[in-house]
């Protein structure tokens, strides 16, 4: 059966995709969830026209974020963590954590999506941390420090 995917499905497909699954995957799984409509000449047609849509403005989005992200290269980003004596922290620092820190900091707001980060932070330091927007790669220096207890 042919679906239009309404959303990013894992091991299916993006958003706007047309897929061909099995009957009783889409009757029972994707159709009720509203993750997919039935793919009709017209239905995929209407999904045309607001995929083009929905890029044009996600790249008016990137654009902007990426301005944003930019004017932050200067800018050291710094957190203050609790430590124990030998500097690693008790917690570790995530995504949505630096991205707090960054909107916090900068004035502007930035999604913890779009921050890579391979593993949480658990030492103090220095720390590059990389921004994917679209296709371009923006590294900024993140200074985690200990709190003053």
């Amino acid at each position: 059966m042919k679906v239009i995917l309404l959303q990013d499905v894992p091991k299916i497909g993006k958003k706007f995709d047309v897929k061909d699954v099995s009957n009783g995957y889409a009757l029972n799984f994707l159709l009720p969830r509203k993750q997919a409509k039935m793919a009709t000449v017209k239905a995929i047609q209407e999904i045309e026209a607001e995929k083009k849509k929905y890029l044009e403005t996600q790249k008016i989005v990137d654009e902007k974020l990426l301005e944003t992200i930019n004017k932050l290269k200067d800018l050291k980003i710094e957190i203050k963590a609790n430590t124990n004596e030998e500097g690693k922290l008790f917690a570790g620092i995530g995504a949505k954590e630096i991205a707090e820190a960054i909107s916090e900091q900068s004035g502007g707001i930035i999604d913890s999506k779009i921050i890579e980060l391979e593993n949480p932070i658990k030492e103090i330091g220095e720390h590059t941390i990389k921004i994917i927007v679209g296709n371009e790669k923006i590294e900024l220096t993140m200074s985690v420090k200990a709190e003053e207890k």
